[in-house]
This record gives structure tokens, sequence and C-alpha cells, in this order.
């Protein structure tokens, strides 16, 4: 099976923001479940942020340190809506990064920015 470049082009403007990009956007009540879920099993969450005209060229800026230690999903969530205050022509996502493994367990973007 061999594919075009008209074909290779129309994947690039469809190209997936993270783990949950296929799913209907989150609600507050749905992003605050995830991070209860990410909680509950023992990863740090994370706060990154970018402009989408240069989401996938580069890293994304963390919105200040990782929450190491954090259990409590509101003062997570009021990090995630201080960012999306900061910057809301942003993207941002929220990582959980799992101490035992060295690397991202969860990620998933929950407030997508206009260009």
């Amino acid at each position: 099976m061999s594919i075009s470049n008209a074909e290779i082009g129309d994947y690039k403007t469809r190209i997936s923001l993270e783990t949950f990009s296929f799913l209907p956007k989150f609600t507050q009540e749905e992003i605050y479940e995830q991070i209860n879920y990410l909680l509950s099993i023992g990863l740090t969450p994370a706060i990154e942020h970018e402009h989408p005209d240069n989401a996938f060229e580069h890293y994304w800026t963390m919105w200040k340190l990782p929450m190491f230690g954090e259990s409590d999903p509101v003062k997570v969530m009021d990090e995630i809506e201080a960012c999306r205050r900061s910057y809301p022509d942003h993207h941002i996502r929220l990582m959980g990064y799992d101490n035992y493994a060295q690397s991202q367990g969860v990620c998933f973007v929950v407030h997508e920015g206009r260009p």
C-alpha cells in the first residue's frame, strides 16, 4: 500500500496532542477524575504550556515546578486554572511523572489555546 504526499500532509494537520486527543474534550469533572486517578497511583503532577504555533516544534514550557508530594486534586486544578489565566491562548497539558520508572506515566491536554 502506498501513501501519497497529500495523505501525509493531511495527517500532519490532524496530529494528536497527547494521550487522550482522539476522545472528545474532557469536561472539568473528567479532568478532575483523571487528576484523582493520577494521584491515586502515585504519579507526580506537572503542568506545561505552549503557544499552539510552537506546540509541535520543541519542548513545552513548565509551569512552576512539578508538584512533588501533592495529594490534593483541588490544588492541582487550581494550578491548571492559574496557568490558563496567565496564558489563555496556550495549550496546557498535565503530566504525571512516575518516580520509579523515571518517565511520564500520563500526559494529556487540559486546555487548548487558539493561535
